[in-house]
Parts: C-alpha cells; structure tokens; sequence
C-alpha cells in the first residue's frame, strides 16, 4: 500500500493588506491555491487583519478551508530590551 500525497498548504502569505511586504490580491491568492489543488489556504498579515473578511468569504465560496493568522512584533513593555 503506497503512502497517501500531502496535500501543501501555505501557511505564511502576506496579501496586499500587508502594507509593508505583501502584493497579493486576495481573489488571485484564493484562485491560484484553488488551481492547485490546495485543500486550505492561510494568510498572515503584517500587524492586522484587515483582509480578513474578504479572504474568508473568498475562500469559502471557491472550497477551500481559510486559515487566519498575523505576523505580530512583540516587545516587553516599556520598549526594545537593550
């Protein structure tokens, strides 16, 4: 009995609400993963969750199982340890 394929799933995309290092429109992400074969799709955003919404619903409407995240920097309060 051969090994059943794992199916890849990204879980760090940054879509184009990741101001600072994301290009991806959200409804090209969803259509390429679905291209793909992808059973789920993730996104992780820089410091929001502004696409969120769009995201989800998009991914819902083409199958695919949406996973939210976000890139967060976390530092101790008071500011950046020296």
């Amino acid at each position: 009995m051969s090994p059943m394929p794992t199916a890849f799933v990204h879980l760090r995309t940054h879509t184009e609400y990741s101001v600072v290092d994301g290009m991806l429109r959200v409804d090209d992400m969803v259509a390429a993963a679905v291209a793909d074969g992808q059973p789920a799709l993730a996104i992780t955003d820089l410091s929001n969750l502004f696409g969120a919404v769009k995201f989800y619903s998009a991914a819902r409407a083409k199958g695919l199982q949406p996973v939210l995240g976000c890139d967060l920097w976390i530092e101790p309060e008071g500011g950046a340890a020296e």
